[in-house]
């Protein structure tokens, strides 16, 4: 019986190794150009990647979705962490105001539109952001948050509907009193 449990564990290991999260840092643009330093993992699904604009060092880690049909931006510096909706539409009024009628023609209620998220700006886990949001540099958008609107630059987004709940310079404050020689590295983004 020993034997035979050492020789599935064998095979487990074999076959986790091949299908195992991974990162991918060779991400190219629409014109086939390197974006540097940005990374994708193998474990996140992009729907319609021709529609999806992304900037250096962006980091977009595990099991996350990203449905860009009506255009999604993410720029310099972002980090996507894991289990992440970002949808550039929305069916969900559409669907109970048509019934079995849904899909027939354009449709009231069916929500279209771009997602912008700003420079260095962090995304949460089992966060959802919907269509037509904006979001500013330099913010953290916490986990599980339910994000649709526009927010200002350094926010810190929370919730079920999300809202503004700080100011990310704030941290950061208490960040460079502590590392003064981080001064002009931060100063250098967000003074733009």
């Amino acid at each position: 019986m020993l034997g035979k449990q050492k020789f599935i564990d064998k095979i487990l290991r074999r076959f986790f190794l091949l299908f195992r999260p991974a990162m991918n840092g060779r991400i190219f643009d629409k014109d086939g150009k390197r974006i540097e330093k940005t990374r994708i993992s193998n474990t996140t699904y992009i729907d319609h990647p021709q529609c999806l604009t992304l900037g250096t060092n962006v980091f977009i880690g595990h099991y996350n979705y990203i449905e860009a049909s009506n255009g999604i931006t993410i720029e310099e510096g972002c980090q996507l962490t894991t289990f992440i909706n970002i949808t550039s539409h929305s069916s969900h009024m559409s669907i109970r105001l048509y019934g079995k009628h849904y899909g027939q023609g354009e449709m009231k209620g069916y929500e279209r539109g771009e997602v912008y998220i700003g420079k260095y700006t962090f995304i949460g886990p089992h966060s959802t952001i919907m269509p037509k949001t904006k979001i500013g540099k330099g913010s953290i958008v916490s986990a599980y948050s339910y994000v649709r609107g526009e927010f200002p630059d350094f926010s810190i987004i929370s919730g079920n509907p999300a809202k503004v709940t700080g100011d990310t310079r704030n941290l950061d404050e208490r960040q460079m009193r502590q590392h003064p020689e981080l001064r002009a590295y931060y100063d250098e983004w967000t003074k733009e």
